[in-house]
């Protein structure tokens, strides 16, 4: 086991799975490369060459992911990868196609099919286009569709590898943002149960959600409280669909009240239906949510950090909650 960041850990996912199934492609518009914190360097391309992973495809989203995901109806395994927040250009072929296949075949026929989204985040100075987040909330409203959504490298490791083994399609959000620290990482091949939450520190003063890219803050925000008194029980979301919605009610039984940190919009977002579940299995809890407003992202640098919610926002909203 070795620390590693975020891009290496999931492409090492990819490279052992791709080892072990021999059917398994990767569609991807540039070279798939990673270079560990040790100098190793995996290249996917000249390990398995241009049959199953096809590199320099048209940088036309539509194009590769139909291509892709019309293998993996024919049951070939297949990941593809509109990379840059350009996953709006393959919403149609899930909601009518990827996502429907088994239902529309009586249950006959599966879609071992992961879209994978590399460079998703509000990175700073991308502007609108190319520096959103919360589209995860849209393709969990889909039915059919799995979305699971990592915040450290070893998550993504073995979503990744739960994901490509599920028969079924999974929507993958990789925030950037786990691609700028390390964790430690097995090397050997391992996969974590999608729709399972990872409780990331027990408390009984107050439950506390993150989602993904947002996790990081809530971390931040959970250690400034314990030194202020307050004990948060924080909970790593990992999976927006299936919610582990028995989960976070457990939690919020036990704390009286939850908060949602949530990088994506508000209004529609991850963190309302939290909420809304969480306020069916636990009444007369308190609840609220830090989230990003319902405005696209601007591509200065000083306005998109005090749009996103972050770790002193995070505790004040957490102690207002306690207090009252």
């Amino acid at each position: 086991m070795a620390a590693k960041p975020g891009r290496y850990a999931v492409i090492e996912g990819i490279q052992q799975e791709m080892q072990r199934d021999s059917n398994l492609s990767l569609w991807w518009w540039i070279r798939p490369t990673a270079v560990s914190p040790l100098g190793k360097v995996i290249d996917l391309h000249r390990e398995f060459g241009q049959d199953r992973v096809p590199m320099y495809t048209p940088i036309d989203e539509e194009w590769f992911v139909g291509a892709a995901a019309g293998a993996a109806m024919s049951g070939v395994p297949c990941i593809a990868n509109p990379g840059y927040m350009c996953m709006a250009r393959a919403f149609d072929l899930v909601f009518n196609q990827i996502g429907k296949l088994r239902h529309m075949t009586g249950g006959q026929a599966s879609m071992p099919f992961v879209l994978w989204q590399d460079g998703a985040g509000r990175t700073p100075g991308m502007a609108g286009q190319h520096a959103d987040a919360g589209q995860e909330a849209l393709f969990a409203g889909l039915p059919g569709v799995k979305v699971v959504v990592p915040s450290n490298p070893h998550d993504a490791k073995g979503l990744m590898i739960a994901a490509i083994r599920d028969p079924d399609p999974v929507v993958f959000y990789h925030y950037g943002g786990i691609n700028r620290v390390r964790t430690n990482v097995p090397d050997d091949a391992y996969a974590l149960k999608i729709g399972e939450a990872n409780i990331v520190q027990e408390g009984s003063d107050i439950t506390i959600v993150g989602i993904g890219p947002s996790m990081g803050d809530v971390n931040k925000a959970a250690k400034t409280l314990k030194k202020d008194g307050v004990s948060v029980e924080v909970v790593d979301i990992r999976s927006i669909k299936p919610m582990p919605a028995t989960q976070i009610a457990a939690s919020v039984r036990k704390t009286g009240k939850l908060l949602v940190v949530d990088h994506g919009h508000e209004t529609m977002g991850a963190s309302a239906e939290i909420i809304a579940r969480a306020a069916i299995d636990v009444p007369g809890a308190q609840f609220a949510r830090l989230a990003f407003p319902d405005a696209p992202p601007p591509g200065n640098r000083e306005m998109i950090k005090w749009m996103t919610p972050d770790a002193a926002g995070t505790v004040d909203a957490a102690k207002k909650m306690v207090a009252a």
